[in-house]
């Protein structure tokens, strides 16, 4: 979401100056002048491809999607709720230029969900499953290795009493969490990687599981405490397109979000008459344009 929310910040700068006359001055000095020619010029130069991706890319989301005033209040005012005071300098340290702009990449973030999700099938078991879960913070640790037979070792090492303490050092590839013995501290449902989720959520507080396939590598699980989620969760009525939309993008792996992404571009036909982008459609369906 950051890099589109970056060129969000100068969007409105670049199309405003762009229709100003070109022997207006914004600066005056000793040292020369500055038109608004020459700042509308140096403005392009730096950032005029990043603008006109974000521009491009959301016309072609909003064309198909719809994004409403009250979801985007919903994802500002957690934020807002979780800084309190601190709002308006965090966004300035994360680069927004107020709170437009952060609004804006929130909009846009939004809408790559959607698109991503659209046409992946979700059941009514999954979605009432993540509801479920959504009630209740875990509290985990790991053994992280490279594959399933040494996940196998390790859990029969487990089951013959050899201490956690000693394996993780011994085995895990994480290293973030091997000083903590493999704690992954508390954590919600839909943060984790959903096989590793599914998995620790089956467990009883103290219970190991068998070797679970996660897109990190092969995990041994154990569950240390649990607790009632510290976040308000609504009726499963009010919480299920959320949901559904967050486990549709769960299933759909980055290359085929990026095709997906790219088959709506192309769709919408963009002539782009400025010369030096014409072939910014092109550039930009073959690289990455999603963010999350």
């Amino acid at each position: 979401m950051k890099k589109l929310a970056i060129a969000a910040v100068f969007a409105t700068s670049v199309v405003a100056l762009s229709a100003c006359g070109s022997g207006e001055t914004v600066v005056e000095s000793k040292a020369g002048d500055i038109s608004k020619e020459d700042y509308y010029q140096e403005l392009s130069d730096k950032y005029g491809s990043q603008v006109l991706q974000t521009m491009v890319l959301e016309k072609a989301l909003d064309d198909k999607y719809d994004v409403d005033k009250e979801q985007i209040d919903e994802q500002v005012d957690t934020l807002k709720d979780q800084y309190g005071d601190t709002f308006e300098s965090v966004l300035q340290q994360a680069g927004y230029a107020d709170e437009d702009a952060f609004r804006e990449s929130v909009k846009t973030s939004l809408l790559q969900q959607q698109a991503i999700a659209d046409g992946v099938d979700v059941s009514d078991e999954e979605i009432q499953t993540r509801y479920d879960h959504m009630k209740t913070d875990l509290n985990a640790s790991h053994i992280l290795v490279a594959d399933e037979d040494t996940a196998k070792e390790v859990k029969q090492k487990l089951d013959d009493g050899e201490e956690w303490d000693k394996l993780v050092e011994e085995y895990s590839t994480d290293t973030g969490t091997v000083e903590n013995n493999g704690s992954l501290d508390w954590f919600t449902a839909g943060t984790m990687d959903a096989a590793f989720e599914d998995a620790a959520y089956k467990l009883k507080k103290g219970e190991i599981s068998d070797p679970v396939e996660s897109s990190f590598g092969w995990h041994i699980i154990r569950l240390d405490d649990t607790r009632d989620t510290e976040e308000e969760v609504g009726s499963l009525d009010e919480e299920r397109d959320q949901i559904k939309t967050e486990l549709a993008i769960q299933k759909v792996d980055s290359a085929e979000q990026q095709e997906k992404i790219n088959k709506i571009l192309k769709d919408a036909d963009f002539d782009i008459k400025i010369d030096e982008y014409k072939d910014l459609i092109d550039d930009m369906t073959s690289t990455s344009t999603t963010s999350g």
